[in-house]
């Protein structure tokens, strides 16, 4: 069970009960999906996020993103969405993603 839905405004998704088998990272003009199995680590804290997959890096930036971590670290996390332009200047005192990139290990 999801605790929003694709179509929320909500930032990412994190499965309530069921381990999803791997990340959908939407960005404004593409969008990834790495598999948890070949999930590293990730760092970070309030204001930025490092994912480390064998094949990308993935860096989230944003404002409260500590709740993150967490279900990052449960592999629960099923979709990460980068925000349009305008929520880019949305108030500071909500969680949100402004920015995610998403480089391939070489």
């Amino acid at each position: 069970m999801t605790t929003t839905s694709a179509y929320d405004s909500q930032p990412w998704n994190v499965e309530a009960h069921d381990h999803p088998l791997g990340l959908e990272i939407q960005l404004l003009r593409r969008t990834f999906v790495l598999p948890w199995t070949q999930f590293l680590y990730a760092e970070g804290g309030n204001e930025e996020i490092r994912l480390a997959f064998s094949t990308h890096d993935v860096v989230v930036k944003g404002s409260h993103l500590e709740s993150l971590l967490a279900g990052l670290s449960a592999q629960r996390v099923s979709r990460l969405r980068e925000s349009v332009r305008a929520d880019r200047f949305s108030s500071g005192a909500t969680l949100q993603i402004s920015a995610i990139s998403v480089q391939k290990v070489t």
